[in-house]
């Protein structure tokens, strides 16, 4: 898989902008990729060193539209853990 396959995007949420104080980075990533492919991914796309990665696969959601259950798509994620001194600079002025 390529880069771009392996990582869909980044999550930015409140929790994970806590994270990224502490140098850990959340992913949306391809749902067959594996830690190794995300550690390479990353090292390659933002040119860092990473230590540790993290996967979860998360469940879609149930949503109700009228009389009738829809459910989200299920994704995966992955939590990046960079080598101390590496940073990812996501936005810039933010």
């Amino acid at each position: 898989m390529t880069t771009t396959v392996v990582l869909k995007r980044p999550i930015v949420t409140e929790k994970s902008t806590r994270l990224m104080e502490q140098g850990r980075y959340v992913f949306e990533i391809a749902a067959t990729a594996t830690k190794l492919q995300v550690k390479e991914a990353v090292e390659s796309a933002f040119e860092v060193k990473v230590v540790a990665v993290n996967t979860q696969h998360v469940r879609g959601k149930r949503r109700r539209l009228g009389p009738r259950f829809t459910e989200k798509p299920s994704w995966k994620k992955a939590v990046v853990t960079l080598a101390p001194g590496n940073k990812i600079t996501l936005f810039e002025g933010v």
